[in-house]
């Protein structure tokens, strides 16, 4: 399991991407050790996942019975997690970024947890404002994630924009791909007023 020290440095240099510190890829190891270590932040963010898809599921209806939901949503939520490191290690061995490439998932990984944290607040004010502000909280928190990877893409293996906006395609693409998925496998409908 990851120790305290491991989640502050790991939180602090999340946030450092955001800040635009300069040091911030300096409090990510670029080991291969590291990266692996990295993907325990899966089991610190999950139970938080895990409360904002109970909100999320509370404002639909669904075909699908509650253990197919919990299944289908936990693979969704390890597939998601695992499908950019995968497809980015053959971009990195073409473009020469493999050398950044444990630093870069790692600090990935790590930017997770407090965007984690600032999602469950914001769905926690949708749920309780009016649509117009659940909507622009919903805009909000997609920029703030374009942001944070643009900054992390850019800070680690130092890209250009359009390197770090073709990456960030790559990465929310396929996400939003399986998302629909998903939600058209459970069966997901928006009950209406929500």
């Amino acid at each position: 399991m990851l120790t305290a020290a491991e989640i502050a440095r790991g939180m602090q240099g999340a946030v450092a991407f955001l800040q635009r510190d300069p040091a911030a890829p300096s409090y990510f190891d670029n080991t291969a050790e590291s990266c692996l270590r990295s993907f325990k932040v899966m089991i610190l963010v999950a139970p938080l996942y895990a409360v904002i898809m109970l909100m999320l599921y509370a404002n639909v209806t669904t075909t699908a019975d509650s253990w197919e939901i919990v299944f289908v949503e936990a693979l969704r939520y390890t597939v998601d997690w695992l499908l950019f490191p995968v497809i980015f290690y053959e971009i990195a061995r073409r473009q020469t970024w493999l050398g950044n490439y444990p630093r870069y998932i790692a600090a990935l990984n790590w930017v997770n947890l407090p965007l984690t944290i600032v999602a469950m607040v914001a769905v926690i004010l949708a749920s309780i404002l009016p649509v117009a502000f659940a909507i622009l909280i919903q805009l909000g928190l997609y920029g703030l994630l374009f942001y944070w990877f643009l900054a992390v893409t850019r800070s680690v293996l130092k890209a250009n924009w359009l390197h770090a906006l073709a990456l960030l395609l790559v990465n929310w693409v396929p996400s939003r791909f399986l998302s629909l998925i998903v939600d058209r496998f459970l069966g997901i409908v928006p009950i209406t007023g929500a």
